[in-house]
């Protein structure tokens, strides 16, 4: 039925995934700023900040998860969602006082925001996010695993190592398409 959350999932749990991304790629993306200040990505004069990157990502699965109501794909939709909203909010400091590093970034993205939710979903959804979370099947796992090993390809990327984001890039992609031909011949052996 549109609109219900995929077989599996409960609104919550889908909340949970979204916010779980959220927290992982922020702290990723904060470790990784923090260990290497001066990289950036410049193209043609340009410097993207990631923040682009995780706009890109909300909007396009926002968007997916809109226009293509298919419950099979909720959990990946709020994957992405979550990891982009990471990166977005990393740079809260820049986009909202002109300073990256401001402490803005983290009262509000960790403390407020982040932890907040979570406290608030496990404590009144304990029993809907155990059923939703531990309810994926294992080509499921694989699937997250690649996007999660393919989204990290952009980190050795922006340090200018090219091989090793190549090699990540088509792990991970190689990893996601094992876990959707996994669940293929699953279903093929059902029907």
């Amino acid at each position: 039925m549109p609109g219900e959350p995929a077989k599996g999932s409960t609104h919550q749990g889908l909340a949970f995934i979204a916010l779980f991304a959220f927290i992982a790629s922020f702290i990723i993306t904060r470790t990784f700023t923090t260990l290497f200040p001066s990289t950036v990505v410049v193209t043609g004069g340009i410097h993207f900040h990631h923040f682009w990157y995780g706009l890109l990502m909300i909007v396009v699965s926002g968007w997916l998860g809109i226009a293509r109501d298919d419950p099979r794909f909720k959990r990946l939709y709020a994957l992405v969602f979550g990891f982009g909203g990471g990166l977005l909010a990393d740079e809260a400091g820049l986009l909202l006082l002109g300073n990256y590093y401001s402490g803005l970034t983290y009262f509000v993205v960790l403390a407020v925001v982040a932890v907040s939710a979570m406290l608030i979903l496990l404590t009144t959804r304990r029993k809907e996010l155990q059923y939703d979370v531990f309810s994926t099947g294992n080509w499921e796992k694989v699937l997250y695993l690649g996007i999660i090993i393919a989204g990290a390809s952009v980190l050795p990327l922006s340090v200018g190592s090219y091989l090793l984001a190549s090699v990540l890039l088509v792990l991970g992609l190689a990893v996601a398409l094992a876990g959707l031909q996994w669940h293929r011949s699953e279903r093929t052996k059902k029907t």
